[in-house]
């Protein structure tokens, strides 16, 4: 995939899928915004990359601050081709019955509203442009329930329908959106979920967790041609034949 010339903005860019993401959006050539509220974890990649990365702090579970954020991609770039929704917490694991309604609405303020802003600050640029692609990092918990995981698997129903949405509201405009269901990525999310000790999630061996340059892969295919047959609906990299495509088989 040559991407020469395009854009990429990468929310929660300071690590895991988002990290691996920046350096594979960049390895293809594209411009890369790394968005994230970790300042010195996200400069340091900056500063990895290169001159085709600009580090910006940014909390996206505030609008303005997100608006802010596509401004200065623009200041940067110029332009805005690729949007990747992956900013997402977890923490804190609880039951539904006991769970802190202040934290468990701070989980959907990143986890759902961090992609609707996402979105909402990325589309007036892309549909003037009459172009662009907006990538949301789905989950399994978006379609099942997960014990402890209420806030999450709410947040990531919810993010799969607000791709759904930008699809059939923008796909006819020039606008592609997926979703990308990773499956579970060795990550320090999953540390948090196997320091839970609740749900098989947690159970699993840390070996039976794909590595965070895989999803980023995907997600670099996903802006070709190829992933169209997917557009307003979610890829999962759990299926041998995706993985084959994006070369991971």
């Amino acid at each position: 995939m040559d991407l020469s010339g395009k854009t990429v903005l990468i929310t929660g860019a300071s690590r895991g899928i988002g990290a691996a993401s920046a350096r594979e959006f960049a390895k293809a050539g594209a411009n890369v915004a790394l968005v994230a509220r970790s300042a010195d974890a996200t400069a340091e990649l900056a500063g990895e990359i290169g001159p085709k990365a600009v580090a910006i702090p940014c909390d996206i579970s505030r609008y303005w601050e997100m608006e802010q954020a596509v401004k200065n991609c623009l200041t940067a770039f110029g332009r805005l081709d690729i949007v990747v929704n992956n900013a997402g917490v977890i923490e804190p694991i609880s039951h539904l019955a006991t769970a802190n309604p202040d934290d468990w609405g701070s989980v959907i303020d990143i986890n759902l509203k961090g992609v609707f802003h996402g979105m909402r600050a990325a589309l007036p640029v892309m549909l003037d442009q009459g172009a662009g692609t907006i990538l949301t990092i789905g989950s399994g918990a978006a379609h099942g329930p997960v014990e402890a995981w209420s806030h999450y698997c709410a947040s990531k129903a919810g993010a799969l329908m607000l791709t759904r949405m930008a699809d059939k509201e923008n796909r006819d405009k020039g606008i592609r959106a997926l979703s990308l269901s990773p499956g579970t990525v060795a990550t320090r999310m999953q540390e948090e979920i196997k320091g839970s000790g609740i749900n098989p999630v947690s159970q699993l061996d840390w070996s039976s967790h794909i590595p965070p340059d895989w999803p980023a892969k995907a997600l670099v295919w996903m802006c070709g041609p190829e992933a169209d047959e997917w557009l307003g609906a979610e890829i999962s990299l759990r299926d041998e034949d995706i993985r084959r495509k994006v070369g991971l088989a």
